[in-house]
């Protein structure tokens, strides 16, 4: 059963790639081609941020369990 979940799970990911990364109206103040865009932009704050925290925490973790 694991190899098929194995085979069939790149094909979910490309199915529902297009929905993941459906673009948002407009871009606000800042020039939508920028690195400002995507700290200020609460649409991409919200993802920038949260993806920064998730890697500082795993940091974290890594350091603590090697010593």
């Amino acid at each position: 059963m694991k190899k098929i979940a194995y085979a069939f799970a790149p094909m979910l990911l490309l199915i529902t790639t297009p929905f993941l990364s459906s673009a948002h109206p407009g871009h606000g103040e800042t020039d939508g081609y920028s690195i400002i865009h995507y700290f200020v932009e609460p649409m991409h704050a919200v993802v920038t941020f949260g993806t920064l925290a998730a890697a500082l925490a795993y940091i974290r973790y890594s350091r603590k369990k090697k010593a």
